[in-house]
């Protein structure tokens, strides 16, 4: 998924479950940074205090995707939480639609209230929640399994306009990827590469809301058709559901005014999700269905969002005694445990030993 739906979708959705202002706000910046958070270097301050910092993703076209160790560390636990279904071990790290992994992980961060960071990690959870929607069918490592037949593409229900961008917007990665990774490695390697990990083989196309879309795998097995705004709309009726049952026990994150029953909320919510448009129409969709009172029983504002790594800039001039309540600290220390429950805990209870 993308910002209109990380950051402006999660946030409609954590109000309109019955969660403050702010707490929304902070629950969705932190579930939309997590693709934001490529920053890798650590602070130290002036009282000899220093401040670790571990990456949640990488940029689309940065080498480091290639690093084994950087994929089971950034995209497996934060990306493509493995499914564990299937024979292999590469099978079991494949990503699959809410699955007990996944639920498993929810169910045990909206537990964690008592923590300082509890709304930073519970947009992560949101986020990486989210992305088992999205990403399914596909796993964080290099995998031949992941790779498709490029040739193999099929749309339908989608104008010649939104077609002709979205085509375009594969064979520009395509372009973009290949020729950084051909700067770094062999030539050879390159030409593998961009299909193996993830869905890089499928670029965006997982993450339109409004995309109905199959493909065949390269492999030759063939997947069912995707049909992006149900599925997208079945995550946003469960984490609806999540967000109220925080709202219900924790009286401090309370906000009832702009609660709606799921039923009211869901034909505004899939009106939404079929926007046929670029990110930045998108996300107007959200934000003009906020405005109008179509989300919400009042009229209100989605808050614009604000990319944390200003607030990284702003940590490197103050005192650990300051930086140790920030937001962007807490989302550290949020991604820190996420990373270490996923990888040491949850994932080894299922016999899946990633690092």
């Amino acid at each position: 998924m993308q910002i209109d739906m990380h950051y402006y979708g999660t946030y409609a959705l954590a109000r309109a479950a019955g969660l403050k202002r702010e707490a929304a706000r902070i629950i969705a910046t932190s579930a939309q940074f997590v693709d934001d958070n490529a920053q890798r270097d650590n602070v130290d301050f002036d009282d000899a205090a220093s401040c670790n910092i571990e990456a949640t993703a990488h940029h689309t076209a940065s080498v480091q995707n290639l690093d084994t160790d950087d994929q089971r560390k950034v995209w497996v636990p934060f990306h493509f939480l493995p499914g564990n279904q299937g024979e292999s071990f590469t099978e079991r790290l494949i990503c699959q639609k809410d699955s007990l992994i996944a639920q498993q992980m929810r169910d045990n961060h909206i537990t964690q209230s008592g923590k300082a960071y509890y709304l930073e990690l519970v947009g992560i959870m949101a986020h990486v929640y989210a992305d088992t929607f999205a990403h399914y069918g596909f796993s964080g490592v290099s995998s031949r399994r992941n790779r498709v037949d490029s040739d193999s593409f099929e749309f339908t229900g989608i104008n010649d306009e939104i077609r002709s961008y979205i085509v375009g917007k594969k064979d520009s990665f395509f372009n973009k990827f290949s020729s950084v990774i051909i700067r770094n490695i062999k030539s050879s390697v390159a030409q593998n590469v961009s299909s193996a990990l993830g869905h890089g083989g499928v670029v965006t196309f997982p993450d339109r809301p409004y995309l109905t879309w199959r493909f065949d795998y390269e492999n030759g097995s063939d997947s069912d058709w995707r049909n992006n705004s149900e599925t997208f709309l079945e995550f946003s009726k469960k984490i609806h559901t999540v967000f109220s049952a925080i709202a219900e026990s924790n009286p401090e994150y309370r906000d009832e005014r702009q609660f709606r029953e799921w039923d009211k909320l869901e034909p505004e919510v899939l009106k939404i999700l079929k926007v046929q448009g670029k990110k930045d129409e998108r996300i107007l969709a959200w934000q003009t269905a906020s405005e109008h009172g179509d989300l919400f029983n009042q009229q209100e504002q989605i808050p614009v969002y604000k990319d944390w790594n200003v607030e990284f800039e702003n940590l490197t001039n103050e005192n650990a005694r300051q930086a140790i309540n920030t937001p962007i600290y807490h989302f550290y220390q949020a991604a820190s445990y996420h990373r270490w429950y996923v990888l040491r805990e949850l994932l080894p209870s299922h016999n899946l030993m990633v690092i």
